[in-house]
């Protein structure tokens, strides 16, 4: 299945070409949390400050919420959450405490 998420980045040239480089290079514990979770591909755009995910997961193995809890019971995971927060700011429709926000699909052709 493909998801699509959306966050927002700080307005911050600075920030962003940091953020961008932290992503050029994931850490090996991040990317086997995603696998292990049924993440099978993703991708980041960003405009401005303005960022979409899409993410590819295994609907046999990816759950949300067993992928949310496992992130907080990661000690790795969790500091890597911590230190992308220090980039990324909730847009203006996402929940409290929320991060990456699932999109709604209006249109497929």
């Amino acid at each position: 299945m493909r998801h699509f998420l959306a966050l927002d980045l700080k307005d911050d040239p600075a920030l962003i070409a940091e953020y961008e480089a932290y992503h050029r290079d994931i850490w090996p514990e991040v990317r086997a949390h995603l696998h292990a979770h049924g993440v099978t591909g993703m991708e980041i755009y960003r405009l401005g400050t303005r960022m979409v995910m899409s993410m590819e997961t295994d609907d046999a193995r990816y759950d949300a919420r067993t992928m949310a809890l496992a992130t907080q019971n990661n000690p790795k995971i969790r500091e890597w959450e911590e230190l992308m927060w220090k980039f990324q700011a909730p847009t203006p429709w996402t929940p409290e405490g929320e991060k990456w926000t699932e999109m709604a699909r209006i249109f497929s052709l």
